[in-house]
């Protein structure tokens, strides 16, 4: 690429990780993977690296990710709320402890403890009291969201020290148990599932009513302290301290003196990782001596002493048997795979999301590969990619299709978008969409009207929008397999 070209690429991915970062922080709703992003953040800090002079301050690759938001009071971290560099490989390991011990006179010893896939918090102790709760938000100034981390019983209002003013920075997270019952409730209540608990914990975080943030039964762990004048000198002597002030910290933290023993800790909770209650997302490494900390210092995003290791998301591999097209209220076309049954996370997975046509092509998807599926910690599994080594000579590339599979209306697709639409406004899916989004819970809310009774109203030509509801009679209300005469009345 000449110097145009690698600059215009720097554009698209500054770009795209901030729309990222946007879906993720703000509005916690992810639309990649972890792994995914990381690629994409890899790649620009190559590019920068290689070519300085496109570096800038307000670069992703020198900030922090902001989770802002309006319904607060921001106030600033006394001190910088970084994120953590990490890595998928056991190489970048061994080469971030060889990085630093070049840095120290003494070899280090390093800290393990399970990543949690939740949402960072830091709690402000002024003489013993906790005064102030905040988000990460840029690093230098996030959310006080105190009244709902009140609600949270693990977490102590006073604890008992000397120390005039301490830090103490963890995880709030939702329980596995607690996520599947709130998601439960939520689509019985017709409203929009979380994707996963990490997105469940920081939506509820932010909410602004802290009865509701109670009902959700949080938690939170605790393990990072900071401040003037501690007296203990290292990150695991801190913990111990605490653990006796009453703070819910790792129990399965453990002290590693080198590579081996780290990725010892590292395999076995990959394995081990499902046994816990809540989601962990990889390992962190930190380095145990306080003052070794200090001499290793920051960089603008991320502590020098500590890296995380990323566990990847769970695949399996299974046969596509065939593709459907779903048509949505809107009109967007989703291509769908229907799979040889696999089991996956805990769960039987029989279709995936392949996202739509520019994916299928960039993948080389056909009707009859052994493709991998990912749940990545959301509700939907997805395809993404395919085992070519598997692939046998006689399947033929897919071409996406060209007209409706509902109503038969050619296609269209817009510029500079991703997705194919059906134009036809009485396309009969996007009719039964529209109209149980009008009588939902969250729009008119009426009651006794389900899919099914949508479904047949509309393929009997009763209602052909919302307002046409206003005009059946009891009669052709009756004549419905699923009404009762009671419901018809009503």
């Amino acid at each position: 690429m000449n110097m145009d070209e690698i600059q215009k690429r720097v554009e698209i991915l500054r770009k795209e990780i901030e729309k990222h970062n946007y879906n993720y922080y703000v509005l916690n709703k992810p639309s990649i993977s972890d792994f995914e992003f990381d690629l994409l953040l890899a790649e620009l800090q190559a590019i920068e690296d290689k070519y300085p002079i496109l570096k800038t301050s307000n670069s992703p690759t020198q900030k922090v990710g902001s989770a802002i938001s309006k319904g607060f009071v921001q106030k600033r971290h006394p001190y910088p709320m970084l994120s953590l560099a990490n890595t998928y490989s056991e190489e970048e390991i061994e080469a971030f402890i060889t990085r630093i011990s070049k840095s120290l006179d003494n070899p280090p010893a390093f800290v393990c403890e399970p990543k949690f896939d939740g949402t960072s918090i830091s709690l402000h102790y002024k003489n013993g009291t906790l005064t102030e709760a905040i988000t990460r938000g840029d690093g230098e100034k996030g959310d006080d969201v105190l009244q709902n981390i009140l609600t949270i019983p693990t977490i102590p209002q006073k604890i008992y020290t000397d120390i005039p003013f301490l830090v103490v920075r963890g995880e709030v997270i939702m329980p596995r148990s607690v996520f599947e019952e709130l998601n439960k409730e939520r689509i019985e209540n017709e409203e929009n599932p979380f994707a996963n608990p990490r997105n469940a914990a920081a939506g509820t975080l932010k909410t602004l009513d802290p009865e509701v943030v109670s009902k959700r039964k949080l938690e939170a762990y605790l393990y990072y302290l900071i401040g003037e004048n501690i007296p203990f000198q290292t990150h695991n002597d801190r913990i111990r301290w605490m653990k006796h002030q009453g703070f819910n910290v790792p129990e399965w933290m453990k002290v590693c003196k080198n590579k081996i023993e780290i990725m010892e800790y590292i395999h076995y909770w990959d394995k081990h990782r499902h046994d816990l209650p809540f989601d962990i997302d990889g390992i962190v490494i930190k380095v145990n001596d306080i003052q070794q900390q200090e001499i290793l210092g920051l960089t603008a995003k991320s502590p020098r002493w500590a890296i995380a290791y990323k566990y990847k998301a769970e695949q399996a591999s299974t046969k596509l048997i065939s593709i459907s097209y779903q048509v949505g209220r809107t009109g967007t076309i989703t291509p769908v795979a229907n799979l040889e049954p696999v089991y996956l996370s805990g769960t039987t997975v029989k279709r995936a999301s392949l996202h739509n046509a520019d994916q299928i092509a960039l993948k080389d998807i056909r009707i009859g590969d052994f493709v991998f599926v990912e749940k990545g910690g959301e509700i939907i599994p997805k395809v993404v990619g395919v085992d070519y080594s598997k692939r046998s000579d006689d399947l033929v590339p897919l071409t996406f299709i060209t007209n409706c599979p509902a109503c038969n209306t050619p296609l269209q697709r817009n510029e500079g978008e991703a997705a194919h639409f059906c134009p036809n406004f009485h396309c009969p899916p996007q009719i039964k969409g529209r109209i149980e989004h009008f009588v939902s819970r969250k729009a008119m809310n009426i009651e006794g009207l389900g899919s099914e009774t949508i479904d047949e109203m509309v393929e009997n030509k009763m209602v052909l929008t919302p307002a046409d509801l206003y005009k059946l009679n009891k009669t052709q209300l009756l004549s419905l397999e699923h009404f009762a005469d009671k419901a018809a009345d009503n």
